[in-house]
This record gives C-alpha cells, sequence and structure tokens, in this order.
C-alpha cells in the first residue's frame, strides 16, 4: 500500500474548511486541519472526520435499490443494475408526462445538494425536459427571505452582503448561532476567534435571540426577544435612526433611492410599540440604534431565527435597509460582497417572484419553486396538475419541512418516486427506486456558492481521494443518463454533458481575476488554494439592478407593515413558543448516522425555563408531551436559564424511529421530529417560507 496526502475542502456545512487527509490505499489514517488555507486558516470543526463515517458507512448504498412486494406482503429492497434503474426512472417518469401533463411530476432538492457543485451543474441536465411547475427545495425552510431581499433591493437572489467580520467595530446580531452553526449564508470558518479577536480590538457584539446560545455566551451583549417579533424590535431601531436624525448612506446616497418613503411608512413603529411585544426595553433599542450609527464601521446580521419565522422576507429586507441607512452597506468592516473566482452571478438568473402561483393554496414562486409546505397538498389534492410522480434529490422532507407526518402520509400516494440518495431514509423508504452517487471522497469538488458567501476571496479545488469504483455513476452522471434516457423518449435531441470541473474551468478563465491566468490547473498546482484578497467596496458596479440603483421603498415589505401592525394590535395568548436549536456535531437530519458525531449526551430534548416548568409541575429530566396544531410528540425535558420565559427549544433533523429506515446508528438515537409539530399552515404570507420559529406548543408531563 501506498501512504498519500490529500488535500480537501470539507463541504458538510458552508465553513469549507481546508483539511490535509492522510491515506494508506483505500483507508484513511488521519483528517486534520490544512493550515495553508487562506480561508480556514487550520480550522475544522467535528463535523470534518465525519467524511471518513460516511465514506465508509455500511448504511450508504453502494447499488441502485428497487423497492419489492416479498412473498410475506412486506415492502424489501432489491438491488438491481444501473441500466434497469435509469431506464425504469425515466420511462416512469415520461409516462407520468405524457398522461398527466408535465406538472403532475414533482421535484424537491434538499440542502446537501448545494454542498455538492456536481448537483448544481447538471440537474438540468434532466430537468429541461421536465420543466413542471411543482419544484420544492429546502430553499423554503430556510433561506427564501435572504434571496428576495437581495432580489428586492440589490437585483440578484443571490447577491448576499456579507458582514466583514475581522474589520468591524460593532455587530448587531439577530436569530444567528454561528458557534453552532460555522456561519449560514455566511462563509466563516473559526469564528468564535474572529469574535474574540473583535472583543480584543474594542468592538462589540450584541446578540439578539430567545435563548442565550453558544454565540450569545460570547458576545459582549444579550438581549432575549420573543420569537416572531425581530421585525418589531429592527423597526423600532430603524425608527430611531431617522427620528434622531442618525441616518447617513455615506457613499451609497448617489445611488440609493427611497429612504424618505420608508421612513413615512414606518412613521407609528416606535421602540415603545415595538417593547410591548419584543420584551426588549425601548431604551435599550435606542441606544443599540444609536451606537450602530455611531460606529466607525457595524454590521446589522440575522440568519435562521429571523428568516424562518411569519416576518422573515420583512425581517431581512429591514436588516438591509439599516445596513444601507447607518452607510454600512459596501463599506470595510460593514457588510460587503464577495467576488469569487467562479462568479454564477453572471451565469445564473437573478431570479423572480410571483410568476405563477401553487395549485391548491396560491402560494407564490420563487426562482420557479414553490413553498415546500404545499408539497403535500399537491401530491393528495385530485385535480390537473396533481403530483403523481416525485423525484427527490439530496433531501429528507419528511423530517425537514412543516408537518412531516402528513408529508410522510402524502408519499404513500404517489403513483411513482424515485430518489437520488445514498440512504434509505424517512423519506426514500418511500421511493420505488432509489439511485446512489459516489461517495464524497470519490469525486472531485468545488464550492461554488459558498465563496459567494466568504469573508474572504479565495478559491480551491479538491481532487478525489479514491477512483469511482467500477459500477458507480457520480451525481452529475446520474443526471445526465437520465436526460437523455428521457429526451429519447419525448423525441427530442439529448443536450452534450460537459463535465462539471470543465465548467469550473470555464468559470475561472473568465471569470473576475481572468487577468491572474487562474486555471483548474493552477488551482491543481495550489491544492491548499489560493489567496485573492479582502471583500472590498464595488457599488454600484456590482448592482445587479437595471439602473444601477438601490430603492429601498420596495412595494412588497412596505405593504407587508399592515399584516405585522393588524396581528401586534391584538392581545396574546399564553401557549408557549418552540423554536430551534443548532449543534456543532450535527447538520440537519443526515449528520445522525456517525457514531463519533451522536456520542455523548443526548441532544434530542426540550430546553424549558425553570419558571415555565414549575408553573405546569413539570420536572426536570422527565418525558414531556408537546403538542401543536400539527401534532404532538414526547422528549425528555431539560431545566435552562438559557431560555427565555415562555419560549421552548427542541432541535431539528431527528424522528428516526419510522418503520423502514436503512441508518442503524440513527435508529439507535431516533430522538423526535421537530417537523411533525411545526405547521404547514404556518408560513411568512409574504414570501411563503416555513414560519419554523414561533410555533404555538403546549407542554406538559406525559
Amino acid at each position: 500500500m501506498t501512504r498519500q496526502t490529500h488535500y480537501r475542502a470539507c463541504h458538510l456545512c458552508e465553513a469549507i474548511c481546508g483539511l490535509v487527509i492522510e491515506t494508506d490505499g483505500k483507508e484513511i489514517l488521519s483528517i486534520k486541519g490544512d493550515r495553508d488555507d487562506p480561508l480556514s486558516r487550520g480550522h475544522i470543526c467535528p463535523k470534518a472526520v465525519a467524511l471518513r463515517d460516511i465514506h465508509e458507512d455500511p448504511d450508504r448504498l453502494r447499488r441502485p435499490v428497487k423497492r419489492v412486494v416479498g412473498e410475506d406482503g412486506e415492502h424489501h429492497w432489491q438491488e438491481i443494475e444501473w441500466e434497469e434503474a435509469l431506464d425504469t426512472t425515466a420511462r416512469r417518469l415520461v409516462e407520468t408526462i405524457e398522461r398527466d401533463g408535465v406538472h403532475a411530476v414533482g421535484i424537491y432538492l434538499g440542502n446537501p445538494s448545494v454542498h455538492n457543485y456536481g448537483m448544481m451543474t447538471h440537474q438540468g441536465n434532466l430537468f429541461r425536459y421536465i420543466r413542471t411547475n411543482n419544484r420544492f427545495s429546502a430553499t423554503s425552510v430556510d433561506q427564501l427571505p435572504h434571496h428576495l431581499a437581495a432580489l428586492w433591493l440589490f437585483g440578484h437572489k443571490s447577491l448576499f452582503p456579507i458582514p466583514d467580520i475581522d474589520h468591524t467595530d460593532y455587530f448587531l446580531m439577530l436569530g444567528a448561532n454561528p458557534l453552532a452553526s460555522n456561519g449560514s449564508l455566511w462563509t466563516v470558518p473559526d469564528v468564535k476567534k474572529r469574535i474574540k479577536a473583535l472583543k480584543a480590538r474594542g468592538g462589540r457584539l450584541v446578540v439578539i435571540d430567545p435563548r442565550r446560545t453558544e454565540t450569545a455566551r460570547l458576545a459582549s451583549e444579550h438581549h432575549f426577544v420573543t420569537p416572531g417579533t425581530d421585525a418589531l424590535f429592527l423597526l423600532g431601531l430603524l425608527h430611531t435612526l431617522f427620528e434622531e436624525k442618525l441616518v447617513d448612506p455615506a457613499h451609497l446616497a448617489d445611488f440609493t433611492t427611497g429612504l424618505a418613503e420608508v421612513e413615512q411608512a414606518i412613521a407609528g413603529f416606535t421602540p415603545e410599540f415595538s417593547a410591548d411585544h419584543t420584551g426588549i426595553d425601548a431604551a435599550d433599542t435606542r441606544r443599540i440604534a444609536r451606537e450602530l450609527a455611531a460606529a466607525g464601521a457595524g454590521i446589522c446580521y440575522g440568519r435562521m431565527g429571523v428568516s424562518t419565522q411569519a416576518y422573515g422576507a420583512l425581517c431581512q429586507w429591514l436588516i438591509q435597509v439599516i445596513n444601507i441607512a447607518t452607510g454600512n452597506l459596501d463599506r470595510p468592516g460593514g457588510v460587503l460582497f464577495a467576488t469569487p473566482a467562479v462568479d454564477m452571478l453572471a451565469t445564473t438568473s437573478p431570479g423572480g417572484f410571483g410568476r405563477h402561483r401553487s395549485r391548491v393554496r396560491d402560494l407564490p414562486e420563487f426562482d420557479r419553486e414553490l413553498p415546500v409546505a404545499a408539497l403535500a397538498e399537491e401530491i393528495t389534492t385530485p385535480g390537473e396538475g396533481q403530483i403523481r410522480a416525485l423525484f427527490t434529490g439530496a433531501g429528507n422532507p419528511v423530517l425537514s419541512t412543516p408537518n412531516g407526518r402528513q408529508l410522510d402520509d402524502a408519499l404513500k400516494q404517489l403513483d411513482f418516486m424515485v430518489s437520488l440518495d445514498p440512504y434509505i431514509n424517512e423519506t426514500t423508504r418511500h421511493a420505488d427506486i432509489i439511485l446512489p452517487p459516489t461517495s464524497p471522497l470519490e469525486h472531485d469538488h468545488y464550492d461554488i456558492s459558498f465563496h459567494l458567501l466568504a469573508i474572504r476571496n479565495t478559491t480551491r479545488y479538491s481532487e478525489p481521494l479514491f477512483d469511482k469504483p467500477g459500477d458507480s455513476l457520480h451525481d452529475w452522471e446520474i443526471f445526465a443518463e437520465l436526460g437523455n434516457r428521457v429526451a429519447a423518449l419525448l423525441g427530442q435531441e439529448p443536450q452534450p454533458v460537459v463535465p462539471p470541473e470543465q465548467i469550473v474551468d470555464l468559470g475561472l478563465q473568465s471569470g473576475p481575476y481572468r487577468d491572474q491566468g487562474l486555471s483548474l490547473q493552477t488551482l491543481r498546482d495550489n491544492p491548499s488554494g489560493i489567496d485573492l484578497g479582502p471583500l472590498r467596496a464595488q457599488l454600484p458596479g456590482r448592482l445587479c439592478t437595471r439602473d444601477k440603483q438601490i430603492r429601498c421603498d420596495t412595494p412588497e415589505p412596505l405593504a407587508d407593515l399592515d399584516r405585522l401592525k393588524a396581528e401586534f394590535e391584538q392581545p396574546h395568548h399564553g401557549l408557549l413558543k418552540l423554536i430551534g436549536r443548532r449543534h456543532v456535531r450535527s447538520n440537519n437530519s443526515w449528520m445522525h448516522n456517525y457514531r463519533r458525531l451522536v456520542k455523548g449526551k443526548e441532544r434530542c430534548t426540550l430546553l424549558m425555563h425553570p419558571g415555565d416548568m414549575a408553573r405546569r409541575e413539570i420536572d426536570d429530566g422527565v418525558t414531556v408531551t408537546i403538542s401543536s396544531r400539527a401534532g404532538s410528540v414526547s422528549v425528555p425535558v431539560e431545566a435552562s436559564e438559557d431560555m427565555m420565559p415562555g419560549v421552548v427549544s427542541l432541535p431539528h433533523g431527528y424522528g428516526h424511529n419510522r418503520k423502514g429506515i436503512r441508518m442503524a446508528v440513527a435508529r439507535e438515537h431516533p430522538g423526535a421530529s421537530c417537523n411533525d409539530l411545526t405547521d404547514d399552515r404556518y408560513l411568512d404570507a409574504l414570501s411563503g417560507n416555513a414560519a419554523l420559529n414561533g410555533v404555538l406548543v403546549s407542554v406538559v408531563p406525559s
């Protein structure tokens, strides 16, 4: 055997940390941080070692399987050849289209698809032939409000302002816990060290969150906020900026309009009105607004806690309007746009909103995708356009979308389902055929999306560690093979297939650093990556609006203020509000089948304030039943002073107790799915994004 050293970016979360991996033949000896990576600087988190676990996991499928009924009347999985799997899948999809129309095919893509560049570059090889209105993805249980704010203000769905934490003086953070997530829509490896450096140079981190999170404990200041009221707090900040004449867009003024209209629209949303609902004192709101305006460079940033709630789109729009109003957009130490070596803004559609709507509930599309909260009803409701066949890729929506039990039942009603996935999980167990791709370490990798979110401009290409097994296909090859077959059955000419590394090579050679001679070969010669420099101011040139203007008086969120005011003029009842929770050794539902990541103290517990427990006569550690309109689950309760009174927290991604999954370690730590409590009817009415935080629940001893 030959001992080798490999250099690779970890693709398991947004931090894309550089790794040094030692192998001996087919054996992985060690996985360590790459000190020469210009972005991560040697940092890794516990998830990095899971690359070995994924590769070696005996539960991971290596060959296609189909679901068959055995002599005992039970469903069983049978391995089949690739030709049969691909031919059958293509035939069944085309049969559905020809019998029921193209909209009878549904598509769902999960979060990991963005972490695998082959899925991003080649899904069009199949879906160009299936132009269905019934497309769904994890976007609408996650970052959809960010996309809308970016589209409305900056002209492109993926033009996200990135917090420049390494140079800021004041960081206001809402509903985010980067010490657990490693950053979210913000590629920021080793964020703990960066926060400590911010405080050491005299800067401040102010965290607004219903839980005193790992990040909040490290902050200069933390304030509890009632879930679902962040928009009121943000409006109180913005009101103060206008009222006290603290608005100064600085260099943005030359290409920014609409702030006067915003000032008029929010006139009634004072910090005092906000305080009655948020739990944050009006004096603190005014002080924070003044401190942010006075800082040499400041940041307002919010993530999952403010996105996945009933006013998610309004929150994300307000956050960016605050950055604009304080002159902190496009300012070093504020929020800046990255300039990635492969710039997807140049090659992707800017996106659109509301161009068609869902059949049953009239929910708006975004970027040709419908809100996933509508998926179950689009399967179960008869009529033209009813989903009869479903393609899922790298997703587990039974555990990751609202009212998972309802979707679980709906999937049983499909005529045909196919999943591109390496596991038999809570969702794919319903598939007729599962098409497993190669292991992550058997294919190359380039982070198309996350360099667009990074705190520094860098670029890195990862070679595969191991040869592709003979009887296997990469995910991009699966899309290409299916596309060719579907095209032939529809009587269309198949499109040529270009390997993803060639697409990246072309992107490098035609991108913003082409004058530096960047190419795929350059990256191969520099396996730890290349530093392309800090983020820099680049407006108005980077704007994608037609007139290179930022128009702050966006009609949609301004109109949504009426909904916000109407809700909070009403008295609120005393039910508890449910929020989620992230852990550094977890990432959605698919990281629970690796022993070293699930070992230790049970993590699927309900965190609850001791006062709330005492009022309900609940003892620490007992099993409780949590109930919402959508359903009930039972888990152990854990007393925590870190919880805001009236708020409870349950982590995401559990519920591995459903019959028929093939994930042995996960089944030993099943927990309960928080999405058996979240409600498919509880949405951000503006965007259609799921409101996973702020769900009203009751908690009683089991």
